[in-house]
């Protein structure tokens, strides 16, 4: 069995802020995604590879807050967080408050794959992707009118939802691969008019991003403050290997007992050794997908 899953985001979700044909771009990007990571996975491609490139195409959509169409810091910058981890080695890699980078997942993978570290930030990170080879792009490629707009009405104290018009969702793929390997990548913008180097739990291995063969892979979404706090992403692992829940209730009592008690907000895709998945959160919406070779194949808002 070999699996995949997806994630746009959790958050609110009124229905009528998000006409029909908004409905149908938010649906086509997630399948083209979904359906990307699955093609590399039924080509007999690794769980890896499959979440990079479900995770990268999710990056270059701005519908999405990750890479171009990221949520702005209070300064109207994009900071850009990343990680991913390989659930065969326990490698990962992220990097954080990221100015420059067209795809931040491969930055962090470059660092998981190329340096002794796992996590590197701002300056650093940027200039270990020049020494990679990476290009660095204008700020301004990330910066949408959405986002700008969005940030107005942030400054103004007005409400936005997290997910539409301009939607706060944090991105992320989790995959079982025919050889029964697990990976997760997580990509974000995180919060609008946040501070300046604020960073979330997307690129804290544990917190947004993890993954261990034998248990599960997890990708979060939502108030990262929360999930750091909760150590969800491992919380959900951890749930599986010790204590013997299923993928599905150990995702569902993270989101609705241990996050909800905690106040926090969002949601979790998870997919564990036997290619079962879960997808779960405690918000109006999340927008997911998930497809495995069992001829399962859904997307949701």
């Amino acid at each position: 069995m070999y699996a995949i899953a997806i994630h746009g985001g959790a958050g609110g979700l009124p229905r009528q802020q998000l006409p029909s044909e908004q409905q149908r771009r938010y649906h086509d990007a997630l399948a083209a995604a979904l359906d990307c990571g699955y093609a590399l996975l039924e080509a007999g491609g690794s769980s890896l590879d499959a979440v990079i490139a479900a995770v990268r195409l999710l990056e270059d959509d701005p519908l999405f807050n990750a890479g171009r169409g990221a949520a702005l810091t209070r300064e109207g910058i994009a900071e850009l967080d990343a990680a991913v981890m390989d659930g065969s080695t326990l490698r990962a890699g992220g990097v954080a408050a990221v100015r420059h980078v067209k795809h931040p997942i491969e930055l962090a993978r470059r660092v998981m794959e190329k340096s002794r570290h796992v996590l590197l930030v701002g300056a650093g990170a940027e200039e270990f992707a020049l020494e990679e080879g990476f290009e660095l792009l204008p700020n301004a490629y990330f910066r949408t009118a959405e986002r700008r707009a969005e940030l107005d009405l942030l400054r103004s104290g007005q409400h936005v939802s997290e997910l539409v018009p301009a939607p706060h969702g944090t991105v992320g793929a989790v995959a079982r691969d025919e050889h029964g390997n697990l990976a997760a990548a997580t990509s974000t913008g995180g919060m609008g008019n946040k501070r300046p180097g604020r960073v979330g739990d997307s690129p804290v291995i544990g917190a947004g991003t993890y993954a261990r063969n034998g248990a599960c892979a997890v990708s979060a979404t939502g108030h990262g403050e929360y999930f750091m706090r909760l150590v969800a992403a491992y919380h959900v692992c951890a749930a599986v290997e010790y204590r013997g829940l299923g993928v599905q209730e150990a995702v569902r009592e993270t989101i609705h007992e241990r996050l909800a008690g905690l106040g926090g907000r969002g949601g979790i895709i998870a997919v564990d050794a036997g290619g079962r998945i879960a997808l779960d959160f405690n918000t109006e919406g999340m927008f997911r997908g998930a497809r495995d070779s069992s001829g399962r194949r859904e997307i949701g808002l």
